[in-house]
């Protein structure tokens, strides 16, 4: 089964090389971060988390959209489902890796994370969120590379596994729920104080997960002889017009609550985030990127005959990949932080460092996932798919 692995076309081989390059360069950039400090990145006293924890923030829905595909495959039997199952297990996997790779290099010095273990305090939630995320790319692990060993052998799989497919579904929504009150628990942030952050959470995890999953799928029909099949692609998008659509109810349910209670504390990060407060607005673009390109995606899907085309819905999915990501893996976070507890306002962007490590822990991600598919696809494909 791992022989596919080592298999592959020049494009193949040239996409690895170009992942491995990216890779040295986000490793160069996290040993110039490790030698001078977090100095070299933009967060400070006031702005404390950044882009690390914003990506992995955004990540830890992509891994939990997994359970968008399990659940209906082996709870509802929707055979639709079945040829790409395991493809949203691996991307799991992947993102999973990325979250912890985040928290890493947001730490600063990476012996810190054995903290979490040398000094368990089980009444924290960061100790829960590690023990969630470690659980579940085991999980993930376990169950997607036993699946795929059962169909490469031409065998059922073993009862075991499917007792732990059952299991990861809840465990699935555990992960963004405790990352949500990793958050949300936070009492001295306003923005964050939301009892709907675990809903907003879930919400903007199975529109952005699903959306990356179909767009992965449109790639490998167009690159391999792997074809999914189009019922499960129009089901997928179904799922992601009603997370979207609630995804961007929740965000105006936020509005209403701040803007019709006139509570300046509420106001002031959303007012930061979408108009500029007090001449300080680096984050407005983003933000105009992130409602416009939001407000396309649910168009494009709401339609039937729009949402059907390949194209427009390759459109549409990656419109919602990118205004989720932006408000979810920056925006959420960096908002919560400005104004500070002095009513004083410090910006934040990311610096070069911190882009190129982001970069890097990315093309870690696509590295697993490519490895991943590409031995999906073999077993797959063992009359001789196309390779890619």
């Amino acid at each position: 089964m791992i022989e596919h692995i080592f298999r592959g076309s020049k494009k193949y081989w040239m996409w690895l090389s170009f992942l491995l390059i990216m890779i040295a360069a986000g490793f160069g950039a996290y040993l110039y971060q490790f030698t001078y400090g977090l100095t070299v990145t933009g967060m400070g006293r006031d702005v404390s988390w950044g882009l690390y924890i914003g990506q992995f923030t955004f990540f830890v829905g992509v891994a939990a959209s997994a359970v968008m595909v399990v659940l209906p495959y082996y709870l509802h039997n929707v055979k639709d489902f079945g040829r790409i199952t395991v493809f949203g297990e691996f991307l799991a996997i992947a993102a999973v890796t990325m979250c912890m790779l985040f928290i890493v290099v947001d730490l600063g010095r990476p012996e810190r994370v054995l903290n979490v273990l040398i000094m368990a305090t089980p009444h924290s939630i960061m100790f829960w969120d590690m023990v969630v995320l470690s659980g579940y790319l085991l999980l993930n692990l376990l169950i997607g590379w036993n699946m795929l060993e059962a169909e490469y052998n031409a065998i059922e799989p073993a009862k075991w596994v499917k007792n732990l497919v059952y299991l990861s579904i809840p465990w699935a929504v555990s992960i963004h729920t405790v990352t949500a009150f990793l958050i949300a628990g936070l009492p001295g942030r306003h923005y964050w104080l939301t009892s709907i952050m675990a809903a907003r959470f879930l919400a903007s995890a199975f529109a952005s997960g699903p959306s990356l999953l179909i767009l992965l799928m449109l790639v490998l029909k167009k690159y391999t002889g792997f074809k999914t099949e189009e019922k499960a692609i129009h089901k997928l998008s179904l799922i992601i017009t009603y997370a979207m659509t609630i995804s961007i109810f929740f965000i105006v349910l936020e509005f209403f609550t701040a803007f019709y209670s006139q509570i300046p504390t509420h106001m002031h990060s959303l007012e930061y985030l979408f108009f500029g407060l007090e001449g300080h607005g680096v984050l407005v673009p983003f933000m105009v990127i992130f409602a416009v390109l939001a407000l396309v995606a649910l168009i494009l899907l709401l339609n039937p005959k729009t949402r059907k085309n390949q194209k427009y819905l390759a459109i549409a999915c990656s419109f919602v990949f990118v205004s989720m990501m932006i408000e979810k893996g920056l925006a959420l976070i960096v908002g919560g932080f400005i104004p500070n507890a002095f009513e004083t306002i410090t910006e934040y962007l990311p610096t070069v460092t911190e882009l190129l490590i982001t970069m890097g822990i990315w093309a870690i991600g696509g590295l697993i996932l490519t490895v991943f598919y590409k031995m999906a696809i073999g077993v797959k494909e063992q009359t001789g798919g196309a390779e890619f």
